[in-house]
């Protein structure tokens, strides 16, 4: 994806082609290169979505057909013994891994990303990602669990973090007059990687299956290198804008006719070490974290929900799941299968829909919106379960989960008009730890609330009806939050000698008078084929993605 803005010198390093002086754009790029750049790495590193695919495979890794067990065995025997198969709870910790790493990685490095600019955090990205998947095939191959948790968990997970950030300050300062837009289609790509990842998977184990082996490692082989091409061309991709570069026309919102939703839009910057000391970090810390935990919930018991709610009614039969023989209760795990998977598409589908709406809506109100309606759609979850109302039941949480995607996709541009665009990235970066935390409180919530119901003799049908009002009430505490956003005061915002130093420190200036001075006409000599390259390189394999979501999804509408 490079252009011709940027010549090698004779001598000039391979490290040198990293550096953020190198990623400038010069008088011939079209921003529009950048979105699929941020998409070719989102869509390899949202794979980690679709991981469960390998639980199974590898729970049977050393009996191929049926799993070895060591029931004796103890837990660091079970660790590092290559003669029993591993438990699928033990492989789950690998899912746990990702996204504590995810979390801390992105808080960590935010900043030195905002300083190293998107191409190197983006490259290190694909080196940790591709990386991890080569330590966990050699695990897979020899059998030591504890390197498929370093490999894909660990290690795999920083690239995780590393990668979901990399686009976000770029795309935020390329795209003033669309921020959410510009940040939901990067961010819609880290959702649907899963959907192009998990069938690529499963067919490249069935393809490397054999007497001797489940296909697994070679899997990761495979996905490894194709990652690894996919991310380097995105961070090679990547550009920075010049130094006061802005599209042709637009003027910033202090300089317009006052709208309502400016109101929360600054001109200034807040450096990332201050931001973190104002109320409005952790009010939208606290935003984010309900949102993501509500949402969260219910992808973690999507396919039980539907099974246990709905039983026999799914395939036409007046009788609860567990009345059910084995073969009608296949039919119903494919259906509740189809539900998670319509689930995914909407939580893809709701990044770019909700971020692009936000764009006129305005953050603030598009997070009341979020909240309001999430509030009424899970009460009214329990009656239409009741009710036996499959379809009504359905639409409800596909909505629901777009709401859940568009929270991920709308915070950046809700950050940037908090804390304006210099510090964006760290920022956005340290508070993806409320995401960790989600992904602790919302699954522990739902399961034991499910739990105790069942010990208390509720019919499993009845048991979600509870859960669902406890995630309305998570939702009314993220609209308090969310109400009591102000702009940041103006003791926290940078002087203009310190923002002066931090752009210097960072490498930031604009390359030429010329490029600065004309923003319309940087966009008429770019290639308009490369353009459409570009976009068909991340166009082609989602678009495959979502034509074998839908197709499995269809048996859901059937019924």
């Amino acid at each position: 994806m490079a252009t011709n803005d940027v010549t090698i010198a004779p001598g000039r390093s391979v490290v040198g082609l990293l550096d953020k002086e190198r990623t400038v754009a010069g008088p011939g790029f079209n921003r529009w290169l950048v979105p699929p750049a941020a998409l070719a790495i989102h869509l390899s590193i949202g794979m980690a979505y679709g991981f469960s695919v390998f639980w199974l495979p590898l729970s049977r890794a050393i009996g191929i057909d049926q799993p070895v067990t060591c029931p004796d065995a103890g837990v660091l025997e079970r660790v590092f013994s290559s003669t029993c198969d591993w438990s699928v709870a033990m492989l789950g910790w690998t899912f746990t891994l990702f996204f504590v790493f995810l979390g801390s990685s992105a808080a960590l490095f935010g900043h030195w990303l905002e300083r190293a600019g998107p191409r190197k955090a983006g490259f290190v990205a694909a080196l940790c990602w591709s990386g991890g998947l080569l330590i966990s095939a050699l695990g897979v191959y020899i059998h030591q669990i504890w390197l498929l948790w370093l490999g894909a968990g660990a290690i795999g997970g920083i690239g995780l973090g590393l990668g979901y950030i990399s686009p976000v300050s770029t795309l935020i300062k390329w795209f003033p007059d669309h921020r959410g837009m510009a940040t939901g289609l990067a961010i819609m790509g880290f959702g649907g990687g899963a959907m192009i990842g998990a069938p690529l998977a499963d067919r490249l184990m069935n393809a490397f299956a054999s007497d001797v082996s489940v296909g697994v490692w070679q899997t990761f082989v495979v996905l490894a290198i194709a990652y690894f091409i996919a991310m380097t061309l995105g961070a090679f991709g990547y550009r920075i804008p010049p130094l006061g570069w802005q599209p042709l026309g637009w003027q910033p919102p202090g300089h317009t006719a006052p709208r309502r939703q400016h109101r929360h839009v600054t001109s200034r910057h807040v450096h990332v070490n201050e931001a973190v000391r104002t109320p409005q970090f952790w009010l939208l810390w606290g935003v984010l974290c309900l949102n993501v935990s509500a949402g969260i919930g219910v992808i973690g018991m999507a396919s039980p929900m539907l099974q246990e709610v709905f039983g026999g009614q799914l395939i036409a039969v007046p009788a609860p799941l567990a009345a059910l023989s084995e073969a009608q209760r296949a039919q119903v795990a494919t259906i509740a299968a189809a539900f998670a998977g319509l689930l995914s598409l909407f939580n893809i589908a709701g990044r770019i829909f909700w971020a692009s709406m936000s764009d006129f809506l305005g953050r603030k109100n598009t997070y009341y919106v979020f909240f309001l309606l999430g509030i009424a759609l899970y009460v009214s979850a329990p009656l239409t379960g009741n009710a036996g109302q499959i379809g009504l039941f359905v639409l409800l949480f596909c909505v629901i989960l777009s709401m859940y995607g568009g929270g991920f996709s709308t915070i950046p541009a809700y950050l940037a008009d908090i804390f304006g665009t210099q510090h964006v990235g760290a920022i956005h970066g340290r508070l993806l730890t409320a995401w960790s935390a989600a992904g602790i409180l919302g699954p522990v919530v739902v399961n034991y609330i499910r739990e105790f119901q069942l010990t208390r003799g509720v019919p499993p049908d009845q048991a979600y009806n509870i859960t669902m009002y406890v995630l309305a009430a998570m939702l009314v505490g993220g609209l308090v939050c969310n109400l009591l956003v102000r702009p940041v005061h103006e003791k926290h915002y940078m002087s203009e000698e310190q923002l002066a130093a931090e752009r210097a420190h960072a490498h930031e200036q604009a390359t030429s008078t010329q490029a600065a001075a004309a923003p319309g006409g940087v966009a008429r000599r770019t290639s308009r084929g490369l353009l459409a390259i570009a976009w068909l390189a991340v166009a082609i394999p989602l678009g495959w993605g979502v034509w074998i979501t839908l197709s499995q999804a269809f048996v859901l509408f059937a019924r």
